[in-house]
């Protein structure tokens, strides 16, 4: 079978498993909105459909008619390329092809690039001048004829730590032989040999001819592409550092050793714009990684420059630049592994991040110079907990105890490994890697930090931190100042500890002017979720609640509501030295499902510790005292509320999904909170509001703003 939009869509049910594969977990079924994966998207208005003429699936984004079309135009924005152009159109149908692993392309198309011969006298190519930037394109008269690799072939490319998995997946092929016709009439004979072989890289309409070991080292046969990418299409959808190096021979290499990479068609091309819009969205560092010689280190500088405003940037290799030390490829050659090539990435980082890290210095505690003693100032520390990639939020009054367990969480994150620990109730994963925890105060001082973190060590069994635990006050330094520090830096600490475990922000609504600005919430929040997921951590922030006492602060306390895995709610118990947790949200299953614990002071231990399980009847009832307060906030100025809103109400409320807010529904008819309207179908009005009005005589709410907040 041969590749062409046919058989891509006859071996995908036309199109739907193309959209299952790139979008992942975003995609859930056929008709649910998703957010578009292409921009910071705020709200789910995707979908993928199918259309009854064509019997595609297809894809619309009601908030950017730009985002449009069925999965081949999907692909195009992904890969960015033009679905009118034919050429480009096949880059993105061997891209599904590849990815999807549908087996569609045939050895013709592979290989046998045949296009009209031209006749000419013969040149052999070792008669041709020596020139490393010779790259001539040529026709070929006779189909490329192919072999398996030989022992030294292969010899050849593991000496870069390339391996012959990593030649199939990108295409490349040894070649017996080719002849082919030039520009000017020369004839190209070229036949493989040991001392001299001949690699093929292999694309859609052209083979790139390699010779390692010849004076003609590079031909192109076929149709020369405008704009040539080699690796493009075995990038992975998301990741956090891409590099664009001089060749080849380099992706290869950098890809054997864990990287991403890709290559342009010579270190002097441009980089099409929308190639790198496209990319920026799917990775964090998109460096160039040239040839350490002149032309290498002017392209650079070059490229950093005129594409200034996307990030680009750049990686120089230390080698002395000469023909056999001056690429990537040479520098695995000469000894140095994936570590070495990952410290000068960092070194890179620390000059970029020279001024943010000076900044930092003078916010970290020092265990060994503490700040003095000021007068005594009261503070809440914030910790939340949940897993990685995701946003878990900790809420709870002013002395309800969040202090208190949140350190729990944070001794559990840096406690020695083998040894168990009081964390309150709530398991902590260890953190056995030695990946960084962070914690970032916006209200404290730094006396008070300092003091809070030694009870913190004293319940992990530490007398020091370990030198991956990092602390910042951060309440001398200005609002607007504060995300950018706490991103570069935690970037910078992912890569000098190899991950980040727990990320703890204690004092969110201070990186904002105000919690009702929501402009600012909505990008403060997308920010904390995309990094979440980038370095696969977990980001635990805080957040007060509004005066009802259920839902979070503001528009911010509404998009952390949204966007979190889950909720804790803390709370003191009325007329006791003990505070309880309670779940108001968890992605996965209900809130319903998870026990209310207890925790409270020991005189024995001096200590606060875990006393529990709430019992089950205790906790249904202070559950039913939750939703009584909803209900009567609900109904407040009127009678009747609508099935469909109130349920909404309650999703809103809580940050629960709809068969969540169903339960908690049945929970209040059962407990006689509502009941169902004698007057309108479908409507409830509450227990305790019976006024003995007539039953025309009512006020029917709508869901708007008042009500729900």
């Amino acid at each position: 079978m041969s590749l062409n939009k046919d058989s891509v869509l006859a071996n995908t049910n036309f199109g739907l498993d193309v959209f299952r594969h790139f979008l992942g977990y975003r995609f859930t079924d056929v008709g649910k909105s998703f957010k578009n994966p292409f921009y910071q998207d705020t709200k789910a208005s995707c979908y993928v459909y199918r259309d009854a003429k064509s019997g595609k699936y297809l894809y619309k984004d009601f908030g950017d008619p730009e985002f449009m079309g069925d999965c081949f135009h999907f692909v195009s924005k992904l890969v960015g390329r033009d679905c009118q152009d034919k050429q480009d159109f096949m880059e993105i149908l061997r891209h599904i092809n590849n990815e999807l692993r549908l087996n569609l392309e045939d050895q013709y198309q592979r290989s046998e690039r045949v296009i009209d011969h031209a006749a000419g006298r013969v040149t052999r190519a070792s008669r041709m001048p020596a020139a490393d930037t010779q790259f001539e394109t040529v026709k070929a008269k006779d189909p490329i004829e192919v072999k398996p690799f030989s022992g030294s072939e292969l010899s050849f490319w593991l000496q870069y730590g390339i391996s012959e998995e990593v030649l199939r997946r990108f295409n490349v092929i040894s070649i017996r032989r080719f002849n082919g016709v030039g520009k000017e009439g020369n004839e190209y004979v070229l036949n493989s040999s040991e001392s001299e072989p001949i690699f093929g890289y292999l694309g859609l309409r052209h083979t790139k001819l390699y010779r390692p070991h010849s004076r003609l080292r590079f031909l192109y046969s076929g149709e020369k592409m405008e704009h040539y990418v080699f690796g493009q299409e075995q990038l992975p959808l998301r990741g956090d550092i891409l590099f664009i190096t001089g060749g080849e021979k380099d992706v290869l290499s950098l890809v054997s050793h864990g990287f991403n990479a890709m290559c342009l068609n010579s270190e002097t091309s441009q980089i099409p714009k929308n190639l790198l819009r496209s990319l920026g969205y799917r990775f964090k560092h998109i460096t160039l990684l040239y040839d350490a010689d002149e032309t290498g280190i002017k392209s650079m500088a070059r490229l950093v420059k005129e594409y200034k405003d996307f990030g680009l940037k750049s990686l120089l290799l230390p080698l002395p630049g000469e023909k056999s030390a001056k690429d990537v490829s040479d520098f695995f050659r000469l000894g140095n592994t994936q570590a070495d090539l990952m410290m000068l990435f960092r070194e890179m980082l620390d000059e970029l991040y020279q001024e943010t890290i000076a900044v930092m210095r003078t916010c970290e505690i020092n265990f060994d110079n503490p700040p003095p003693a000021p007068d005594p100032m009261l503070s809440v520390n914030e910790v939340t907990i949940g897993s990685p990639g995701n946003l878990v939020c900790i809420a709870g009054s002013e002395g309800s105890g969040k202090t208190n367990y949140l350190g729990g969480i944070l001794s559990g994150a840096i406690k020695p490994g083998g040894i168990e620990i009081d964390t309150l109730g709530t398991t902590v994963r260890e953190n056995i890697h030695d990946h960084a925890v962070l914690l970032y105060d916006t209200e404290q001082s730094e006396y008070q930090l300092y003091k809070n973190l030694t009870y913190i060590l004293k319940r992990s069994s530490l007398e020091r931190p370990p030198d991956w635990f990092r602390a910042y006050s951060l309440v001398s330094i200005s609002r607007s100042e504060r995300m950018s520090l706490i991103l570069e830096s935690m970037d910078r600490h992912y890569y000098e500890h190899g991950g980040i475990h727990l990320v703890v922000i204690d004092g969110i609504a201070d990186l904002l002017n105000g919690v009702n600005d929501e402009e600012p919430s909505v990008q403060l929040v997308e920010e904390l979720f995309r990094i979440a997921a980038i370095y696969n951590t977990l980001i635990i922030c805080v957040l007060h609640l509004a005066p009802s006492g259920m839902k979070l602060r503001g528009h911010l306390g509404s998009e952390v509501q949204r966007k979190a895995a889950g909720i804790l709610l803390i709370e003191k118990e009325l007329d006791q030295n003990t505070s309880v947790v309670k779940a108001l949200k968890v992605r996965e299953g209900s809130p319903l499902e998870v026990p209310i614990i207890r925790f409270g002071w020991s005189n024995a231990e001096g200590r606060h510790v875990y006393l529990g399980e709430v019992d089950k009847e205790s906790a249904q009832t202070a559950r039913l005292n939750d939703l009584r307060e909803i209900a009567s906030e609900t109904f407040r100025g009127c009678t009747h509320v609508n099935n469909r809103e109130l349920r909404q109400i309650l999703q809103d409320t809580f940050g629960i999904q709809e068969r969540t807010a169903r339960s908690y529904l049945r929970m209040m008819l059962d407990a006689e909170i509502i009941e169902k309207s004698s007057q309108i179908p479908g409507d409830y009005r509450l227990v305790n509001n019976k006024t003995g009005k007539n039953p025309g005589d009512f006020i029917n709410c709508h869901l708007n703003s008042a009500v729900i907040r």
